[in-house]
């Protein structure tokens, strides 16, 4: 019996709603709907009745509920005390990241973590990729994000998400294909990403298909070249992490070959790690504790 559709069947029970457990569990609610029919038809009853004032138990439910509650806080008591085995009662984690990964991929990560290992003190610093395996290094930070692959040795690494570079167009410059061709991109004057290791992928990348790329300003900060195309003073390419919040004045195309940036999680090899590191780069790639089958 999996223990993640009795937490589920609780949740629906308690809110009385699919849609509202689906949101309080950070799902879609057709998860929910799949994890309580495959529970019903685990067990080959009806737990649950759904009617115009929700869903409710059925009496056979009722009796369900009462035992799955123990079993989850036995579950509970197990990795308590596991996690005082482990050292997970408590510790810090220390992470550092570029901007973009920083505010979109790390918040909800940190807190699932934290919800699940209150105990920890979890600290994160902003700063660009070379500074994060500095800081690495330095042993200032126990766990950094970057962009894959990293020429050193010296780092563990893994896959953490893709990110794809579009390019970002202002609508003042019209209506543009949904599919552009290179021709119609060396059209346009581009705002430069003034970041050598993210411009330069992009250059190699230009330069493949034998097209001008015509350079009209190059800026340090993401946001600002983003609002620099919402003025409509030129287009962009920007990996689509990095361009969020895109303004609806900005229109979003792919680029005529697909292009992706890696986003990986880095610690120092050979190195002796504590349990918390290893904790929270279960979450980061959502294996062990965190993975969508516990």
């Amino acid at each position: 019996m999996n223990t993640s559709h009795l937490q589920i069947l609780l949740t629906v029970v308690e809110c009385q709603s699919f849609s509202t457990a689906a949101l309080k569990l950070n799902t879609s609610q057709a998860a929910v709907s799949r994890a309580i029919a495959a529970l019903e038809d685990e067990l080959g009853i009806s737990l649950l009745t759904r009617g115009r004032f929700g869903a409710r138990p059925t009496l056979m439910g009722e009796r369900v509920l009462h035992h799955a509650r123990q079993i989850l806080q036995v579950c509970d008591t197990i990795e308590h005390e596991i996690n005082l085995a482990k050292g997970l009662d408590g510790g810090r984690v220390r992470i550092a990241s570029f901007r973009s990964a920083a505010t979109h991929v790390l918040p909800p990560l940190i807190a699932q973590f934290s919800q699940r290992f209150p105990a920890i003190e979890v600290t994160l610093t902003e700063d660009d990729p070379t500074s994060v395996e500095q800081a690495l290094r330095e042993g200032q930070v126990d766990i950094g994000l970057v962009p894959l692959p990293r020429s050193s040795e010296e780092f563990d690494t893994w896959e953490i998400i893709r990110d794809e570079f579009v390019v970002l167009i202002p609508a003042s410059f019209g209506q543009v294909p949904e599919h552009l061709t290179w021709e119609e991109l060396s059209q346009y004057s581009f705002i430069l990403f003034n970041y050598a290791e993210c411009t330069s992928v992009v250059r190699n990348h230009w330069s493949q298909w034998g097209q001008a790329f015509k350079v009209a300003f190059e800026i340090k900060e993401d946001s600002t070249i983003v609002s620099m195309v919402a003025q409509g003073l030129g287009a962009a390419i920007l990996p689509r992490l990095a361009a969020l919040p895109i303004p609806a004045s900005v229109q979003v195309r792919s680029l005529p070959v697909p292009l992706e940036r890696v986003i990986g999680a880095a610690i120092m090899a050979n190195v002796l790690h504590p349990p918390a590191v290893f904790a929270f780069l279960d979450v980061l790639r959502q294996t062990g504790l965190f993975s969508k089958t516990a």
